[in-house]
């Protein structure tokens, strides 16, 4: 099968999958990077990382993944095949939801899914943080940003820019190139 069939398939899937945002396809798509594309954890979180730092759509990262299994073409059938899918259902879902209007079923339906749309968010964050943390470092600017995000109103761009910082500058001190 061709580079841009895989691409279509795999990101058309995790497309529909993605109840409750992209982040709850993350851990698939992780596993399916690595298996089908060899792309892996790291480069996962790097690229993750850079989706959330850059404007706009935090989920426009998957285009940075097609680009780099196929070039542009590549990143061109991702953005179709993991933003069209979703949309189409998003839309068909919708409306039908107005159709049904205040029906007493369609309270108990969304009830039922808000814990599966956080759970899968949930681990889309767990898939990512057990591939950041990989030691003491790592961990320790975790802990602190965590903190500094509860405690303080500070922007969570600054906070993300000042841990990568701090964690270049440190490991440029201590040799972990």
């Amino acid at each position: 099968m061709s580079a841009l069939l895989q691409l279509a398939t795999t990101f058309g899937m995790l497309s529909v999958l993605a109840v409750g945002g992209g982040t709850a396809v993350l851990p698939e798509m992780q596993t399916i990077l690595a298996q089908r594309f060899h792309i892996d954890h790291t480069a996962f979180v790097h690229i993750y990382s850079l989706g959330q730092l850059a404007p706009g759509p935090n989920m426009m990262m998957v285009l940075v993944f097609g680009f780099q299994i196929a070039g542009l073409l590549g990143a061109i059938v991702v953005l179709f095949s993991f933003f069209i899918p979703s949309s189409i259902l998003c839309l068909a879902v919708g409306r039908l939801w107005n159709k049904i209007g205040e029906r007493p079923w369609r309270r108990s339906v969304q009830s039922a899914l808000e814990p599966i749309a956080i759970g899968l968010m949930c681990s889309g964050v767990y898939a990512v943080a057990k591939a950041a943390f990989v030691g003491p470092l790592t961990i320790g600017l975790g802990v602190l940003v965590f903190g500094l995000l509860l405690r303080t109103r500070i922007n969570p761009v600054y906070l993300i820019l000042g841990a990568g910082a701090i964690g270049a500058l440190l490991m440029y001190l201590t040799g972990m190139h």
